[in-house]
C-alpha cells in the first residue's frame, strides 16, 4: 500500500496493493493495522455508498462540527473526478481544490480530513463510489457550498452537469463562515 500526500496538507491518495492473475484480481481496500504502521490512523464508523449516472455531479458536501466527517473514499465500479476543497481556516490552501480521477481498475483511494467539502463527477454510467466515515450522518449537521462559485473557480472537466436540486441552491464560499480550523 502506498500512501502519498497531495499539494493539500491532509490530503491523501492510497494506493493498495492489486495482485492480479487470469483469475481476476484481489486487494484490500482498508487494514487499520497496515494504515497505521504507515501513519494513518483515522477510524471509520459509518460506510455509504451511491450510484451515478455519467454526467452527475454530487456535491459540494461537507458536514459541519460537532459530526464533522473525515472521508476515505473510492470507486467501485467506473470512475469519477474527485475534488476535495480545503475549507479549514488557517490553511496555507484555504479555497483551494485537488482534483483526483478514482476509476475501479485502479482502486486507487483519496482521503479527506476533517474540514474539506468533498465533491464528484461521475465518468461512467453505473458508477458506484464508496465512502467510508469518521462521524455518523446527522441532517442538522449537513452543508455545502455551491458547485459553480466562481471564488472557487472549479475546473469540473464537464459541461452541463447532472445536479440534484439541493445542489444547485448551495451558498457561495464567499458567504461561508467555516467552523473548521487548520491543525498543523
Amino acid at each position: 500500500m502506498k500512501i502519498t500526500q497531495t499539494e493539500i496538507p491532509g490530503l491523501l491518495i492510497i494506493e493498495p496493493d492489486v495482485f492480479r492473475d487470469e483469475r481476476g484480481y484481489f486487494c484490500e481496500t482498508y487494514n487499520q493495522e497496515r494504515l497505521s504502521q504507515l501513519g494513518f490512523t483515522q477510524n471509520f464508523v459509518q460506510d455509504n455508498e451511491s450510484k451515478s449516472s455519467k454526467g452527475v455531479l454530487r456535491g459540494i458536501h461537507f458536514q459541519k462540527p460537532p459530526f464533522a466527517q473525515a472521508k476515505l473514499v473510492r470507486v467501485v465500479s467506473g470512475s469519477v473526478i474527485d475534488f476535495a476543497v480545503d475549507l479549514r481556516k488557517g490553511s496555507p490552501t484555504y479555497g483551494k481544490y485537488k482534483a483526483v480521477k478514482l476509476d475501479a481498475e485502479k482502486k486507487n483511494m483519496l482521503y479527506l480530513p476533517e474540514g474539506f467539502g468533498h465533491a464528484f463527477v461521475s465518468l461512467e454510467d453505473n458508477t458506484i463510489f464508496s465512502y467510508k466515515c469518521s462521524n455518523f450522518y446527522n441532517k442538522e449537521s449537513e452543508s455545502g457550498i455551491l458547485f459553480s462559485d466562481p471564488d472557487l473557480a472549479i475546473d469540473w472537466q464537464i459541461e452541463n452537469p447532472i445536479l440534484s436540486d439541493k445542489d444547485k441552491i448551495l451558498p457561495c464560499f464567499k458567504d461561508f463562515d467555516s467552523p473548521f480550523t487548520f491543525e498543523k
